[in-house]
């Protein structure tokens, strides 16, 4: 099954809750909330106070993305602010085998990303301790990039990887994504399409999430 997160970094930052329920009813499986700190990434996003807000509209599973350079430091708030799924980079500053346990005592399912310049065989040593693993197809920072088609052979090195382990560990991908990529996703094994400006510009939400789905789910099962 192909499940879908909108960014919100996307979404009109004044209207927030209402955007988060319009994606909910438009069909989104979860809400992707990234948190940038201007050091790990240059730029800055949302934070704390945000989410905990925000949790009152979403009743979705909040999937953060810690774009920071110390995410160990913060697990615990996010995780009290309402994150479900916390991901955090492999290249931050934190032990990863730290930041993992941090997550899971907190209550929410750990993941971990890798940016486009970071080979897969970086999170390899990690994929027995996490739930998810989230490959970068733009440079974390900014919303409407491009996708990169060529982080393609870096998620099929790691879905195969995990399925060579025997492992219950999903795929997601962040950047560019649009119904006209969904296919090639699900193809190299992608689980959890994340798409920020595709859905948020869409002039029909609801059917734009329902032919990127289609588009995925098509190629996933072939």
């Amino acid at each position: 099954m192909i499940l879908i997160s909108p960014s919100l970094l996307s979404a009109d930052f004044g209207a927030l809750g209402a955007d988060a329920q319009r994606m909910e009813q438009a069909g989104a499986d979860w809400l992707h909330y990234d948190v940038m700190d201007g050091h790990f990434v240059p730029n800055i996003s949302v934070g704390i106070p945000v989410l905990k807000s925000l949790k009152r509209y979403a009743s979705v599973p909040l999937d953060v993305h810690l774009m920071i350079s110390e995410p160990l430091k913060y697990i615990a708030d996010f995780a009290k602010a309402g994150a479900d799924i916390i991901t955090f980079h492999v290249e931050s500053d934190s032990d990863p085998v730290e930041t993992i346990k941090a997550i899971r005592e907190a209550g929410c399912k750990p993941s971990i990303s890798v940016k486009p310049g970071t080979p897969a065989e970086a999170i390899f040593p990690y994929l027995e301790l996490v739930d998810m693993v989230l490959v970068m197809t733009v440079e974390p920072g900014f919303g409407g990039q491009s996708f990169m088609a060529d982080m393609m052979p870096k998620a099929r090195a790691i879905r195969d990887e995990i399925t060579k382990r025997g492992l219950d560990v999903m795929v997601e991908v962040d950047g560019g994504i649009s119904e006209k990529n969904a296919a090639l996703c699900a193809e190299n094994g992608i689980d959890v399409l994340v798409s920020g400006s595709t859905i948020f510009g869409a002039s029909d939400a609801t059917a734009m999430i329902a032919l990127i789905r289609k588009n995925a789910e098509e190629a996933f099962r072939a």
